[in-house]
């Protein structure tokens, strides 16, 4: 009589994809975008990728450190080209392709502009230094002298925050706020004190972020083309 054999694993039980950086950050992006920042922590991760919380800490040392994680794998996606001569296409794609990834991810928007407040510039992770680094060097090719280019590079960025922000509280914050309710909130507000507002409403009512965001953009790139050429006179080549 042959010995019975060892009962093998189950049918159809998935075998547990092995841990790495990649994965941890992956899953913990799609819990932000599903619950936002405050879901995150390290025994909710554990618990969506099936692991003890403390098999996490190998991959992230806290829950600082995830953020700054997830900070880091969205902004990689963000495609910057340093090299390319026509600096003011470059700055306008990277300014929508921005908008894009904040559309994507809502929820890490918040943590992209104030998380780099609590630490020190040279204390950021590498991700989150790179755009800044890439953007520099795009500007100082254009022209721009090193201390000028920071300058703009802050200047385009506070614009690009600020629109997201803004853009983000009107579909975000209050997404049941629609074109009828804003037209009869601004038309209750008293004409003497606000006659602008009342007849912006309609204009106000349709907001276009793509199209807002471009303008915006449109705006500063002339400005800075027109410093650049001033500079290049006074200090010419």
């Amino acid at each position: 009589m042959s010995s019975p054999k060892t009962p093998g694993p189950a049918k159809g039980r998935a075998r547990k994809e092995r841990l790495n950086r990649d994965l941890v950050l992956a899953k913990a992006l799609e819990v932000v975008d599903a619950e936002g920042l405050n879901a995150l922590t390290m025994r909710r991760l554990g618990q969506e990728l099936e692991r003890d919380p403390m098999s996490l800490y190998r991959y992230a040392e806290n829950r600082a450190a995830l953020l700054d994680g997830v900070s880091e794998l969205v902004l990689n996606q963000l495609s910057i080209h340093p090299e390319d001569p026509d600096w003011k296409t470059q700055l306008r794609h990277i300014a929508h392709n921005l908008r894009r990834l904040a559309l994507e991810h809502p929820n890490v928007v918040p943590l992209l502009v104030t998380r780099p407040l609590s630490t020190p510039l040279g204390l950021r992770p590498l991700g989150t230094l790179r755009p800044l680094e890439q953007i520099l060097a795009l500007l100082i090719g254009a022209g721009f002298s090193a201390a000028d280019a920071l300058h703009v590079y802050r200047a385009y960025y506070g614009f690009l925050y600020g629109h997201l922000l803004n853009e983000l509280q009107e579909f975000v914050v209050d997404p049941e706020e629609n074109e009828v309710l804003l037209r009869l909130g601004l038309h209750r507000l008293p004409s003497k004190e606000f006659p602008r507002l009342r007849e912006l409403a309609p204009a106000l009512a349709e907001y276009d972020g793509e199209a807002e965001l471009d303008q915006g953009i449109t705006i500063l790139l002339s400005g800075l083309e027109a410093q650049l050429s001033r500079n290049q006179e006074s200090f010419p080549a």
